[in-house]
């Protein structure tokens, strides 16, 4: 009697022990994980902000990609918001509740399974080395019920980061995938306008042409718009030898004008093109996808017996890189100068 009322006590002090070192334990939790994207903030942001894309990276997701989730009226910015209910997550909900373009973007997620009052989450969007460093933050309140099953399970932040960092790196493939989509199509036969333009030439490897076109065009553009001269459209390109073997071109940067423009600059010439028949194709994608869609403007010249005219090819800019940050929006417009097919009766 005397050795159970001995274990009783043990256990009783034992208990009592436990029961302290649960109620010591941080009344909040807080940690993060950081990954650096190799792509513009503006891009990753907007992946992140749509709630709709989440499924894409969101490591939860994945551990039940049969997951029933409902959408709330509205799934970007502030108020967006979105619950999930599954057999392996069980229920939950996430909401924006503040967010700055660009910069970073404040939620609170609920898990109804672990943390009932559930915790806030913080993505901060930061500029580094070309690239975006995005910093994952989580953190909330530990009640003792949930201090007494990180005791035994481990901490939040044991249990949960690594599915932080898998998300980051979901994100960051995901992120690269959609910037390196891209699509060329064959217009078919037009007709350009030609018209007056400004331009300067120079030579370049095949392989170094849109280096060199971002050095050359922002000087004749700059020309332009110290002197107040109206422009007739798009920037583009004219390349007037193409030397495949070698690697080597000649291309003159060209802005088009209204009219004709006496320039003042030694370095830049007015030029002027005439109306004439082409082969259109369009590129939407990254500029690095040019030279497949030269190639198959000109395999689609040769294999409809297409009269190519050498000389005349130009390769138009039609987006602002600077107002589309993700490359697979860019749109450029390729005319492949031919000779205008004989019209037959």
């Amino acid at each position: 009697m005397k050795i159970f009322k001995y274990f009783a006590f043990l256990l009783l002090i034992a208990i009592i022990g436990t029961a302290i070192y649960i109620a010591v334990q941080p009344n909040e939790f807080s940690f993060s994980r950081s990954r650096v994207i190799d792509a513009p903030a503006s891009v990753v942001f907007n992946k992140v902000n749509d709630l709709k894309n989440w499924s894409e990276f969101s490591p939860w997701m994945e551990k039940e990609p049969n997951i029933q989730l409902t959408y709330g009226d509205t799934t970007t910015g502030v108020g967006a918001h979105y619950s999930w209910n599954g057999r392996v997550l069980g229920k939950g909900s996430l909401k924006t509740l503040a967010a700055n373009e660009n910069q970073f973007i404040s939620q609170h997620i609920i898990f109804a399974s672990s943390v009932k009052s559930g915790s806030d989450v913080q993505w901060d969007f930061e500029p580094f080395e070309g690239g975006t460093k995005v910093t994952w933050s989580m953190e909330g309140k530990q009640d003792f019920m949930t201090k007494m099953r990180t005791v035994f399970s481990g901490t939040i932040e044991k249990n949960n980061a690594p599915d932080l960092e898998r998300g980051l790196f979901k994100l960051d493939s995901t992120v690269t995938a959609d910037m390196k989509k891209y699509s060329i199509t064959i217009n078919g036969i037009t007709n350009h306008s030609g018209g007056y333009y400004l331009y300067s030439t120079t030579s370049s490897k095949i392989d170094n042409v849109t280096n060199t076109v971002s050095n050359m065009l922002p000087k004749i553009s700059q020309y332009v718009q110290d002197n107040h001269i109206a422009m007739a459209g798009a920037p583009f390109i004219r390349y007037l030898s193409w030397d495949e073997p070698n690697n080597a071109t000649i291309i003159s940067a060209c802005i088009p004008t209204t009219d004709r423009v006496i320039t003042t600059n030694s370095n830049i010439q007015t030029g002027e093109i005439p109306n004439f028949t082409a082969l259109k194709t369009t590129l939407k994608g990254n500029y690095s996808n040019l030279q497949e869609a030269w190639e198959l403007t000109r395999r689609h010249a040769v294999d409809n017996n297409l009269e190519i005219v050498e000389g005349l090819m130009l390769e138009t800019y039609i987006t602002d890189r600077s107002n589309y940050p993700n490359p697979a929006d860019w749109v450029t417009h390729i005319y492949f100068a031919i000779k205008a097919p004989t019209i037959t009766e």
